[in-house]
């Protein structure tokens, strides 16, 4: 009990600034109220807030992991602010952010108090929040669509490429043995939770944070530097799959899916101009292979 007295309010406390970031007309209100130097201070200090909060409720605070995380926070939150706004950085930028999961720094600067308890988790939320603020506000890139709440549009285009990768994805993992279907061992309306509570979760965390930087961000560059669409979506599905080859490396066959399912999010966002249309396609596919396959 003490443990969950203790950890609540870092959650609690993340999730309010991670609202702040989906919540479009609250986010540009502060960001021009804000110089850009105080709002990158404020962030830093909001991204170490849920940190302390729970690490010195549980007698678990270290100097080291803090002053680590901070130096970390600070340079993603100042990097837009002291540095000029150029495409070579822009790339440096993601690479950065990219690095930081890759090397799994936050699962070992994040105490975890209960074995299957992995609150690393605020280290992911934090993250993509900042690295969203530090674009969307400071840095001001434009044409993302980003936000949490899918419009009608964005629905019906998600959905639409959704239904065009079934089939694909379908042959595609029957052919390289990537997964095995299975029907999960439970009534009918606790499938129906377990897969709407997968959808959002992946709705709002992990397709927000894959869409914006590999959609919204990438493939656009890329559309841009190559002068062509197809060039962009291809480009940005091929980093998209390889970026999960790191997911229990070598894990080629996850690549392979990964970027074949890229190339339909990013149709989905070249359509809608919104990585909320991508976001719906990304998390149905993968609710779809959680709930239903092995």
């Amino acid at each position: 009990m003490h443990t969950a007295a203790a950890i609540l309010p870092a959650f609690l406390l993340e999730v309010a600034f991670y609202l702040v970031l989906g919540w479009e007309s609250v986010r540009i209100r502060v960001e021009n109220l804000l110089p850009p130097p105080l709002f990158a201070a404020i962030l830093a200090a909001s991204a170490l807030a849920p940190y302390c909060v729970y690490t010195v409720a549980l007698g678990r605070f270290q100097w080291i992991a803090f002053w680590s995380l901070a130096a970390l926070v600070l340079v993603a939150c100042f990097w837009y602010v002291v540095l000029p706004h150029i495409a070579a950085l822009d790339v440096l930028f993601i690479a950065l952010m990219a690095l930081v999961y890759l090397v799994k720094f936050f699962t070992r600067v994040y105490p975890n108090p209960l074995l299957h308890v992995h609150l690393e988790i605020l280290g992911h939320l934090m993250w993509i929040r900042v690295g969203a603020f530090a674009l969307l506000s400071i840095r001001q890139v434009k044409g993302v669509g980003f936000g949490f709440v899918p419009s009608r549009k964005d629905w019906s285009i998600g959905l639409l490429y959704y239904v065009f990768f079934l089939p694909v994805g379908a042959v595609l993992i029957g052919a390289i043995h990537f997964a095995h279907y299975r029907l999960p061992p439970m009534a009918w309306w606790q499938l129906s939770l377990v897969a709407a509570g997968t959808f959002l979760g992946i709705l709002w965390v992990t397709a927000l944070g894959e869409e914006f930087v590999f959609r919204g961000l990438l493939q656009q560059w890329f559309s841009s530097w190559l002068s062509s669409d197809a060039a962009g979506i291809i480009c940005a599905s091929v980093l998209f799959g390889f970026a999960h080859l790191f997911h229990m490396f070598p894990n080629w066959k996850f690549a392979v899916v990964a970027g074949i399912a890229g190339l339909f999010y990013g149709a989905a966002f070249r359509q809608a101009k919104s990585i909320r249309a991508s976001m719906v396609t990304h998390a149905l596919v993968v609710t779809t292979w959680r709930v239903l396959f092995s």
